[in-house]
């Protein structure tokens, strides 16, 4: 058996795991980080890849705001672009009362200075020939974007090894106990790490994790599906959803579309698999609202696992109940973007005590305390 003694453990090399040890090991804590695949391999591999700011909660958008130059310059933080491109982002309209509610988040986030621009009738038609009849305008953020997950993913995990971190890869955490003030991890009987403190990264897991160490913290999962058509004549430019949601998008350079809306179903051992009539109304959408990609050849598929909460926001910051345990997960489906910053607020609060980001909101006991008000039943 391996033994190591460390500062820090992190289970889960996602881009949320790696994101925090790369950011720990720049401040010199010694950190072992242990996953059950490869580095990236899981939800932050195989996510839609948008890099977007517009459409996040108030409390999102401090993290966002945190994040969004580290994208412009990622290649000096993990040593690739990641195909990386601030393409723009439009949340499309279908309807007057679509419009009315993109003009309300503008106004309600006014203060993250997102410079949100409602397009509608002959200006938005003017500007983007490509949509559909039944899109009937937009909310346009410039500086929102789009990157290839499996490369910033799997290149997040490299730079926390390059920066010194000891990544172990297929290795499921097997055992968690309480050892003094600090944590016993075992992988089976290949793998024990002791470490004064614990990052639980560990997504879709994540919620079996806590409760192995006596927090509970409700999440259901959900399987998010993908797919790419065939290399297309350019069609759209900027990363696009729809109010209300249902359907995301986006070309990248070499013509491919990404497209996703949908959810697959649980197949065995943490897998997923696509769902024929999640792919076919992902399709029947995308001719809707991109008429040019009716005939568009599907090449690729593939369903994800993510862990969803009740409010939409993840658990980030200290456990609670066991001190030393930080948890950050349940990012629903929301997390690409966030992640570079999450990671820096972890190691804030790991070594500070306190983050300069608010993440007040995201406290992992959040539900467990609206239980308790007057009024609330459990």
């Amino acid at each position: 058996m391996k033994n190591f003694d460390t500062d820090v453990a992190v289970v889960g090399a996602g881009l949320i795991g790696s994101a925090t040890a790369l950011a720990l090991r720049q401040r010199g804590v010694a950190v072992v980080m242990l996953e059950r695949d490869l580095g990236g391999s899981r939800a932050s591999g195989v996510n839609f890849g948008g890099v977007r700011r517009q459409g996040r909660s108030p409390a999102q958008l401090h993290l966002a705001a945190r994040a969004h130059p580290i994208w412009a310059d990622l290649k000096a933080k993990i040593g690739i672009d990641g195909e990386y491109v601030r393409s723009g982002h439009i949340k499309l309209a279908r309807s007057q009362a679509d419009l009315t509610a993109l003009a309300a988040y503008a106004a309600r986030v006014a203060d993250f200075d997102l410079g949100l621009e409602i397009l509608e009738g002959r200006a938005f038609r003017e500007r983007y020939p490509c949509f559909g009849p039944e899109i009937i305008g937009g909310s346009f953020c410039p500086g929102d974007g789009q990157a290839n997950p499996r490369l910033v993913a799997a290149a997040y995990a490299q730079a926390a090894r390059q920066a010194g971190c000891e990544v172990i890869e297929r290795c499921p955490v097997t055992g968690i106990t309480r050892e003094g003030d600090g944590f016993l991890l075992r992988c089976g009987d290949a793998v024990a790490v002791r470490a004064r403190r614990l990052v639980n990264a560990a997504g879709a897991w994540g919620a079996g994790i806590a409760a192995a160490l006596g927090d509970d913290i409700p999440m259901r999962f959900d399987y998010p599906t993908i797919l790419v058509t065939e290399p297309l004549p350019p069609i759209v430019s900027v990363n696009i959803g729809i109010e209300g949601g249902g359907f995301y998008g986006r070309q990248v350079e070499r013509g491919n579309l990404v497209m996703g809306g949908g959810f697959g179903v649980a197949s065995g051992d943490g897998a997923s698999r696509p769902d024929s009539g999640a792919l076919a109304r992902i399709g029947g959408r995308a001719a809707a609202i991109l008429p040019a990609t009716r005939h568009a050849r599907v090449i690729r598929i593939w369903a994800g696992i993510e862990g969803y909460t009740a409010d939409k926001n993840p658990f980030i910051g200290e456990s609670a109940n066991v001190p030393g345990l930080f948890h950050a997960f349940g990012f629903s489906g929301g997390g690409f973007q966030i992640a570079p910053a999450v990671g820096e607020v972890l190691c804030e609060l790991i070594c500070e005590g306190r983050s300069s980001t608010p993440v007040e909101a995201f406290r992992p006991d959040r539900f467990q305390q609206q239980s308790a008000e007057p009024g609330r039943t459990p």
